[in-house]
């Protein structure tokens, strides 16, 4: 397989810079769907990095659907036409904005009524809960893949608590979209500190028993997370009219 595309990452200390340089080839379509990717020590010596910061990116582009990892055969490129496990950052073509626009729409009447059913509804178990998940957020520190899993089951634990079976089926429909939407967003460096300081003030409101301040806190958190998706998709589609620009040079 042709592997002479892949040049050195001009910045080889971040993580998110050689995700950027991946998700470009991925983008572009330099691997198809079903293609085997090379193996991490390949990988390493034509991206020009090491090993740690290549392992954290493969992570994830794995977190965000792009490739999966086969135990004792290696790491593929998932497919795009499946809706429910296709990245947002797959459509490349002018449809991202107006994804983000109806997921934002989708989690902001499903959750806002959630966080303020909560606050009237939760019990000290619900609220422990809640709080167990928020912990892990902050113990996870730079893990991604830690912390994307705590912020998921953060936000599944509120829905417990709102004790509406009908949303809470309505939010689990939904969860591989947020699965995706919380690890790009997590490229971005600050997001995480970010996203749990509002977590905090979505899980103080609906401790303190105060639904609308809850209701406010869900909102804000999920409009200001949905920038930060969009950011992405901007930082990733700036790195691949660089590298367009640069094979052609």
């Amino acid at each position: 397989m042709r592997e002479s595309f892949i040049t050195p990452v001009v910045r080889t200390t971040l993580t998110a810079d050689v995700c950027k340089k991946m998700v470009g080839h991925l983008l572009r379509g330099d691997w198809k769907e079903g293609d085997q990717i090379p193996a991490e020590r390949d990988l390493c010596q034509q991206l020009g990095v090491g090993r740690a910061s290549l392992r954290e990116a493969l992570k994830a582009l794995e977190i965000m659907g792009m490739i999966q990892t086969r135990l004792g055969e290696g790491t593929f490129v998932c497919g795009r036409s499946e809706f429910y496990s296709r990245p947002l950052l797959w459509a490349i073509a002018g449809s991202v904005k107006e994804d983000v626009t109806e997921i934002t729409e989708a989690r902001r009447l499903i959750e806002t009524e959630l966080a303020g059913l909560a606050a009237v509804r939760a019990n000290a178990e619900d609220l422990k809960k809640i709080g167990r998940h928020l912990d892990l957020m902050e113990e996870a520190g730079h893990d991604n893949a830690r912390f994307q899993t705590a912020d998921i089951d953060f936000h599944l634990a509120i829905a417990e608590a709102a004790h509406n079976r009908i949303l809470l089926n309505a939010l689990h429909l939904i969860r591989n979209l947020m699965k995706q939407w919380i690890g790009s967003a997590l490229l971005l460096t600050g997001v995480a500190d970010e996203a749990l300081d509002q977590h905090r003030r979505i899980f103080m409101a609906i401790a303190k028993k105060n639904p609308e301040q809850a209701r406010q806190g869900m909102k804000a958190h999920l409009e200001a997370m949905a920038e930060r998706l969009l950011q992405v998709h901007g930082e990733v589609v700036r790195e691949v009219a660089r590298d367009e620009q640069d094979s052609e040079a």
